[in-house]
């Protein structure tokens, strides 16, 4: 014990004189040598982190649970919160090291489970030569995982077991969400070399959760009474309060996707603004020339079609592109939600597919579209479109493959151990009482 100590004294008594011994100007350059998070982009990330948080809870608890009968008000929300709980835990654990590791092919990553090896002084590289806090980008991509599973939810609400959304979860986000992260997003990723434009997950967000649902709902199977039995939103208002918070909390979304407060996210922010707007405003033209009243509902509908499609194009289109996308991207989601499903007959309850998958498929092929600097996109003076096309083309039926694949063997996963429905006698009754014992009102 004692030799021990004498060695560990005379090494650090080494160690000092040979960090004295070298030249000041060395140590400053060093020290220069090291990136340090700038302040500024750190407190915007956060910020962002928070914004995409609230789109969870509560905006898109409130969304969805607006859109559903009264009486599964709660398990909408319960099923919402619980599986972005579940989602946070395992992005920790091993979801960020699947999808960021430091090793890995062009399918997944090894490496940082646990955030293993990450520290406070830890940092995560920006689209530039700035860097923030590793921390702060693990919660960021972290709460993209939390939403992205919840919006599966909306096709399957209504009839499907809390456990076996339980059991769904983990087994979904390993095997769908967190490769097509990696893929898109991580240097090395399939995608990510083949250069296909995606700022903030129209690939990994919107399309997977849409074809997710798409497949989930259809193995699952219509509610009863659907679609003979009338099942409209108990609660427009509510859906209304979760529509206007989805769009502030978008911002978080978009912007915060250029993971610096830079012009890029000045041009995210515009560009959210705008296609929003233009989307909402062409939903509603739309149902007036289809010879139905504009509504409230039509207004929601299109602004999330709207956030859809620009979310793969937020940085990478001029204003003018963002507001031609979002108007063609809500029209074409208007005729998915109106003409195709009841054509097909598939039960997607609130939509899921119809806006977030066909907006998502809009919004990721258009950007190949507007990122052209003819449109008043940010592509350089030699970007050309059909190559750039082809790109996004293969990216998104790439993603339609996998999750598509995917879903299925998680939801039969679940089926086998848990059962995937309710009994006919707890879905008439409603959800709320018969998996959680509690009513949304008395």
């Amino acid at each position: 014990m004692t030799i021990s100590k004498k060695l560990c004294g005379t090494a650090a008594a080494l160690g000092a004189t040979l960090a004295a011994s070298v030249p000041a100007w060395a140590q400053d350059a060093a020290a220069a040598a090291a990136p340090v998070p700038n302040p500024g982009n750190n407190a915007w990330m956060m910020t962002s982190t928070l914004l995409v948080f609230l789109m969870i809870l509560p905006g898109l608890a409130l969304f969805y649970g607006g859109l559903t009968r009264s009486k599964n008000m709660l398990s909408t929300m319960t099923q919402i919160g619980a599986a972005s709980a579940f989602a946070m835990l395992a992005w920790v654990i091993w979801g960020y090291g699947t999808a960021f590791g430091p090793e890995g092919n062009s399918f997944i990553a090894w490496g940082k489970y646990f955030l293993s090896g990450i520290t406070p002084d830890s940092t995560a590289a920006t689209f530039t030569d700035e860097v923030i806090s590793e921390y702060v980008f693990v919660c960021f991509q972290m709460t993209f995982s939390a939403i992205t599973i919840s919006l599966v939810i909306g096709a399957v609400v209504e009839r499907m077991k809390f456990a076996a959304m339980m059991v769904f979860t983990p087994i979904w986000l390993t095997i769908v969400y967190y490769p097509i992260a990696h893929m898109v997003w991580a240097g090395g990723g399939l995608f990510f070399d083949m250069g296909a434009l995606d700022f903030a997950g129209g690939t990994v967000v919107h399309i997977n959760a849409g074809i997710s649902a798409l497949v989930a709902c259809i193995i699952l199977g219509k509610r009863i009474g659907y679609p003979k039995e009338p099942m409209p939103p108990h609660s427009l208002t509510l859906t209304m309060v979760g529509t206007g918070l989805l769009w502030v909390g978008w911002f978080g979304f978009n912007a915060g996707s250029a993971l610096e407060a830079n012009g890029s996210a000045a041009l995210a922010m515009i560009n959210t603004f705008v296609a929003t707007a233009s989307a909402a405003l062409a939903w509603m033209l739309v149902e007036k020339l289809a010879g139905h009243k504009p509504s409230a509902l039509g207004f929601c509908s299109g602004v999330i079609a709207g956030l859809v499609a620009v979310t793969p194009a937020a940085g990478n289109s001029g204003p003018f592109g963002a507001i031609v996308l979002g108007a063609v991207a809500s029209i074409i989601c208007f005729i998915a939600v109106s003409k195709l499903k009841p054509m097909f007959g598939y039960d997607d309850s609130l939509d899921a597919f119809g806006i977030h998958g066909v907006g998502g498929i809009v919004g990721a092929i258009g950007t190949g579209i507007v990122y052209a600097p003819g449109l008043g996109g940010p592509g350089g003076a030699d970007f050309a479109v059909g190559p750039q096309l082809v790109t996004q083309i293969l990216a998104v039926v790439a993603t339609i493959i996998w999750s598509s694949i995917g879903t299925a063997v998680a939801i039969y996963v679940a089926k086998a151990l848990t059962g995937l429905r309710v009994s006919p006698d707890v879905e008439r009754e409603g959800l709320d009482l018969g998996e959680h014992g509690e009513r949304a009102y008395n």
